[in-house]
């Protein structure tokens, strides 16, 4: 493998969602950097959708103030509906990566009070100084999405370059009506996604499990003749 394979593997490895931040901000100059090497995402028709507002300071307490009053008493409604089920080995994923992230914290999975406080730290953005809001026009649909998954993809990759955790939230993103009006976004933006980050805290047991992922074997299938 060449220098730069290796390089975005050991990248692509260390990158998890973190759930417990330090306090101290980021830069806006590692902020920026993060951004200008995740602008250069493929997208459909060279379209680059996507657009990213991103917090700090007191502004990203005011946001995590309105999101905990929202969550308390509106109903979330994301704009991209959410899978309606998760079949077969889908949903055994899915409950594993839950059952290890509540024995990371010590939460019985029979303990709903306290899965309900862990589920909560999600619109506490997880103490985290920085939120990011990645958006896209609404007229591009699952198009506009799936490049703004590239770019949020190569958006955390950057940041872990930088030395700095992430955790994409779909959670927050089921109240996009809260969101634009926080932030006075036009209505025809779709939100996708929250992306909290900042200096990991390395001493909270929450980041220290990690998920697993399939074998290439399970999950690549080629066909043809060898060349």
């Amino acid at each position: 493998m060449s220098a730069d394979g290796e390089a975005l593997k050991r990248l692509m490895q260390a990158r998890y969602s973190c759930r417990a931040f330090r306090p101290d901000p980021v830069e806006d100059a590692v902020i920026e950097r993060i951004v200008d090497t995740a602008r250069h995402t493929a997208s459909w028709n060279n379209t680059q959708p996507w657009e990213l507002l991103v917090t700090r300071g007191t502004e990203t307490e005011h946001f995590r103030q309105a999101l905990l009053s929202e969550v308390r008493t509106g109903k979330p409604g994301p704009d991209m509906d959410w899978p309606e089920s998760y079949p077969g080995e889908l949903g055994e994923r899915r409950r594993t990566c839950g059952y290890a992230l509540y024995n990371a914290v010590g939460i019985a999975r029979e303990d709903r009070e306290a899965r309900a406080r862990q589920s909560m730290r999600n619109f506490e953005l997880f103490d985290a100084p920085h939120v990011a809001i990645l958006h896209i026009p609404q007229v591009l649909g699952p198009y506009g999405a799936l490049d703004a998954g590239g770019f949020l993809t190569a958006f955390m990759l950057a940041a872990t370059a930088e030395g700095l955790g992430t955790i994409a939230q779909a959670a927050v993103a089921a109240y996009p009506d809260l969101i634009r009006r926080h932030f006075g976004l036009p209505e025809d933006r779709a939100i996708l996604c929250a992306i909290s980050f900042g200096y990991a805290d390395e001493t909270d047991p929450v980041n220290q499990y990690r998920t697993e992922r399939e074998d290439v074997g399970e999950i690549l299938t080629v066909r043809g003749a060898e060349t």
